[in-house]
């Protein structure tokens, strides 16, 4: 039976709903972070739900990416320079 209810309320009525305004650019890059460990809270998430925008994940997410990757080759010549290797 079917009484149109949104089923993301019926699954936890002690919860209250997620507030509907734009997520500021901390928030997503949180968002991100989290989910580069493939680990976020139900509560965050349904948050995120509301608040997040596909565009404002997939540029900060390639954002994150990028600086990530270079880290890493940063990482690299500095190691590879202290044992002195060219």
């Amino acid at each position: 039976m079917t009484t149109g209810a949104d089923p993301r309320e019926a699954a936890d009525p002690a919860q209250p709903a997620p507030e509907r305004r734009p997520a500021t650019l901390l928030e997503v890059a949180g968002a991100v972070f989290w989910s580069f460990f493939g680990v976020r809270k139900g509560a965050h998430m349904r948050r995120d739900a509301v608040t997040l925008k596909p565009h404002q994940v997939v540029l900060v997410g390639l954002i994150s990416g990028i600086v990530f990757v270079l880290a890493l080759i940063v990482l690299v010549h500095v190691i590879l320079k202290s044992a002195g290797v060219s």
